[in-house]
């Protein structure tokens, strides 16, 4: 927990002032998740390897950039920037994400860390242990009404848009923010009542920390078929998701979100 926590704090200020800049943005080919590596991405991930090697954590290290690097005990799924295109335009939403899990599986990570590198707030988890924001305990959103839900909808085709439309309908506010990783904090420390995106784009590498904070914080992380989530944590892996704070949120949204799911 220790070491991905300093990893995140040495990754933002390290990236501090980059995002924008001629630098930050120099591409530098594509990673192994297949998108253009820019080079603020390849100094995160950079970044984080030296404190992992620094701490003597031994693991298997699972980047969108650099692939899989073989170690010996669990792993570490690491997002150097989540939200890339974000701090390419200098829109103040992206994060660096990271997760220990013993098993290649999502459900078998242990301990997270993600830091917002707009503002350096830095969120955290470990199993069984609660969810916190720069130190202090954070709950999900109890039910309530005027839900805020997040909802990525960048080149969906008309099959999603029709799934979607009932949900967007009903909800009081949609949000796109571009980072799903952060987006997910933020359903975590009670600022969204749900996260959706059924584009089947998302990586474990994505979310993988993410997914513990949103679960140790008291809210749940389905699959598009309406069960709980749970993949393989390899670079190739890609997932549909709606994570939902409350169980008023799920039973408002799981009619319209999981019924083609199950089809």
């Amino acid at each position: 927990m220790e070491a991905l926590k300093e990893a995140c704090l040495k990754v933002h200020a390290r990236t501090k002032g980059m995002a924008g800049t001629a630098l930050g943005n120099r591409q530098m080919g594509r990673g192994a998740g297949g998108d253009i590596s820019r080079k603020i991405d390849l100094i995160a991930e950079k970044t984080v390897i030296e404190v992992l090697k620094k701490r003597k954590v031994d693991a298997t290290i699972i980047g969108e950039e650099c692939g899989r690097i073989e170690g010996k005990k669990g792993f570490v799924i690491m997002d150097g920037v989540d939200g890339t295109t974000n701090a390419t335009r200098k829109i103040p939403f992206y994060c660096c994400s990271l997760a220990y899990a013993t098993e290649f599986r999502l459900s078998a990570v242990t301990h997270a860390a993600i830091i917002d590198l707009t503002n350096g707030d830095l969120y955290h988890a470990s199993k069984g242990r609660g969810a916190f924001l720069n130190g202090k305990r954070i709950r999900v959103r109890e039910a309530g009404d005027d839900a805020v839900i997040g909802m990525n909808v960048s080149g969906i085709g008309p099959d999603i848009i029709k799934r979607l439309s009932p949900v967007m309908s009903k909800a009081n506010h949609v949000r796109q923010f571009g980072a799903i990783a952060l987006e997910m904090c933020f359903l975590a420390s009670g600022q969204l009542d749900a996260s959706i995106d059924l584009r089947g784009k998302i990586r474990p590498t994505d979310i993988a920390g993410a997914y513990l904070i949103v679960k140790e914080a008291g809210g749940q992380v389905y699959s598009d078929n309406g069960k709980e989530l749970d993949a393989e944590l390899g670079v190739d892996t890609r997932v549909s998701l709606a994570a939902i704070a409350n169980k008023k949120t799920l039973s408002e949204l799981s009619t319209d979100l999981f019924s083609a799911g199950r089809a």
